[in-house]
């Protein structure tokens, strides 16, 4: 549906690509606004890139409470009806599942980079969707 709000959702990956924090053009910019505009919360992470959107993404995003910066890629999952893997950062190729699933409200993964098995995933009891698959 269209109105999402009363969710929170975890986004790992900000910058533009790995190994800088360019969030010229973004994949996730995107995805933000779409989420916050239909009434998300959003826990968000990214290696290198959390200043960079601090000074790039709205002040009143940050202010209304609809996007939080957290310090750690599992601090994104807290609560959250689904995570969306946006960057390929190395940190997240190979997560604990385990943890993730465990801190995860619902186990639901949007892989945006394709860097999961699916079948790996359905197996250990979570909804994946891989993005152009």
């Amino acid at each position: 549906g269209t109105d999402l709000g009363g969710l929170a959702f975890g986004v790992w990956g900000l910058a533009f690509k790995p190994g800088t924090d360019d969030m010229r053009e973004a994949p996730s910019v995107v995805l933000l606004r779409q989420l916050i505009g239909a009434g998300a919360r959003v826990n968000a992470y990214d290696p290198e890139a959390m200043q960079a959107a601090r000074r790039t993404l709205p002040a009143q995003w940050f202010e209304s409470g609809r996007l939080k910066l957290v310090e750690h890629q599992y601090d994104a999952l807290d609560d959250v009806v689904a995570l969306a893997l946006v960057t390929e950062w190395k940190p997240f190729r190979y997560p604990d599942f385990g943890v993730v699933k465990k801190r995860m409200k619902q186990p639901i993964v949007f892989d945006g980079r394709n860097l999961y098995d699916p079948a790996e995933l359905r197996g250990l009891g979570f909804e994946y969707f891989g993005i152009g698959r």
